[in-house]
């Protein structure tokens, strides 16, 4: 960072309080950050994540489990009409 020289002490007294302000801000930021997180993680929102995920695999795999298990339906239902 380039150093900056000043003419006045009125400038660095500009400069420190736009820091300051920017600091603030910042730190507002921070806490409004931390308040949403603490706010999202409640635990019917971490149930409803890890639900959404099964769901969500589930559907997507479900023509390969349903090929999967077809044969052995199949083949239950030819047994039990034979009385095995």
């Amino acid at each position: 960072m380039e150093n900056k020289k000043y003419s006045s002490y009125a400038a660095i007294e500009r400069d420190l309080e736009i820091l300051k302000l920017e600091k603030d801000i910042n730190y507002q930021k921070l806490v409004l950050s931390f308040q949403r997180t603490k706010e999202s993680i409640t635990p019917q929102s971490i149930v409803g994540g890890v639900f959404s995920s099964y769901k969500e695999y589930f559907t997507k795999s479900y023509p390969q489990i349903l090929q999967s298990l077809l044969p052995f339906v199949i083949n239950w239902f030819i047994n039990k009409k034979r009385g095995n």
